[in-house]
């Protein structure tokens, strides 16, 4: 029997499949706090850890703050570590998160999206995970419960590269992934084991027999050299990103060659795109779209950062306009995905490319197929002026 027919395929959570995934990859520290909607998965972890299915520690803390802190200790003592927040939760844990980086840490995290209070929200909303494009993490954002165990998986071998060395972080979609069920098919732990490098090959940052001080005061010449020293290792990172996914295309049968998931786009002269649980209403658009008679594709980059600028070019060199609509924004300017894209294609001279500015799905707000079919024929009527920042409220967008 191959081991693709050995496999299992359980209903799984987005946030049982983070679980599922950290358990198949023998992580040995789990720092957990919980707070609404990534408490789940360290419960889970838990369950896995006190029946033996998992050896592991788990270091309850008393903040989000101190579950980075944990992670950082136990990763700078050569541990394989591991831990999932959210929201406030992360704002909590942000002075760590750039601790985490400039130490050079290979942590993986969940950050399981949800919108930012005043007032109290627990829906999804991308505000809290954008914070994290400039701290020196590799991010990507999965659009389901199977790209959450697949992207998680590879994380730590990614991170635990001696040229990457660098925390990884996995976001998705606050119950429209954490907490909804589909099938996901996991590895088995023995193709899991021969996929990841041995935990006890992680160098550690810390040394008994050769004791040294981190994160001292150094010089502003030292503290220089190490940032352009993680932006050469973030760039060397998308070949290290690809040859990974190569890997695990290779070993799971499912596609991670690429930055960015295209659907239709190798005829279509306008792209719509989105990232997280709204590219699945996307891709249902193009298909309406299609039948209509109209050439239009789906675009849902999966690598925040590096952001993947020469696939992005690739795949838009042929196209007039590119209609993103982001879950999150910076307030004043506008969308940040729409900025990232719009930035990409004027290094590389793409300027005659329109792209279109939609804000949608803020505070959970849903978004429909028809939501994006209306946005596209709103584009397509001239309703909509590529200068503008157009609002949508998902339903109720008229």
């Amino acid at each position: 029997m191959s081991r693709t027919l050995s496999r299992k395929k359980l209903v799984l959570t987005g946030n049982y499949a983070s679980a599922y995934a950290a358990l198949h990859s023998r992580v040995e520290i789990v720092a957990a706090y919980p707070i609404t909607p990534q408490t789940t998965i360290v419960e889970k972890l838990d369950e896995f850890i006190e029946t033996g299915k998992l050896d592991a520690i788990m270091v309850r803390v008393d903040s989000e703050h101190s579950a980075m802190g944990a992670s950082i200790g136990a990763s700078a003592a050569g541990a394989r570590t591991y831990t999932a927040t959210s929201s406030h939760g992360l704002f909590y844990m942000y002075e760590n998160i750039w601790w985490a980086a400039n130490a050079r840490l290979p942590i993986v995290a969940t950050y399981v999206t949800r919108t930012i209070a005043p007032p109290w929200n627990i829906w999804t909303d991308h505000q809290d995970f954008y914070t994290l494009r400039d701290a020196g993490w590799i991010i990507f954002m999965a659009k389901n419960a199977q790209e959450a165990y697949d992207l998680t998986i590879q994380a730590f071998k990614i991170a635990e590269d001696p040229e990457v060395r660098l925390p990884v972080g996995i976001a998705y979609d606050a119950f429209l992934i954490s907490h909804t069920a589909e099938p996901v098919e996991m590895l088995n732990q023995d193709e899991a084991d021969e996929f990841l490098p041995d935990p006890r090959n992680i160098l550690p940052l810390l040394d008994p027999e050769h004791p040294y001080s981190v994160g001292n005061l150094p010089t502003a010449e030292q503290h220089y050299l190490l940032r352009k020293n993680m932006w050469d290792c973030m760039e060397a990172s998308k070949k290290k990103i690809y040859d990974i996914g190569g890997e695990y295309t290779e070993l799971s049968g499912r596609n991670y060659l690429k930055f960015i998931d295209c659907y239709k786009c190798e005829d279509a002269d306008t792209l719509l795109v989105s990232i997280g649980a709204m590219a699945g209403e996307g891709m249902n658009a193009v298909d309406i779209l299609r039948k209509e008679g109209y050439k239009v594709g789906h675009m849902a980059p999966r690598l925040i950062r590096p952001f993947p600028e020469e696939e992005l070019i690739e795949i838009s060199k042929n196209v007039g306009k590119i209609v993103v609509l982001s879950r999150g924004m910076s307030t004043g300017k506008g969308g940040i995905l729409k900025d990232d894209i719009t930035s990409a294609l004027y290094k590389h001279k793409l300027r005659d490319i329109e792209v279109y500015d939609v804000i949608a799905g803020l505070a959970g707000m849903e978004v429909s197929d028809l939501d994006f079919i209306k946005v596209y024929k709103d584009v397509e009527a001239g309703k909509i002026d590529s200068k503008d920042v157009r609002f949508i409220r998902g339903e109720k967008y008229v």
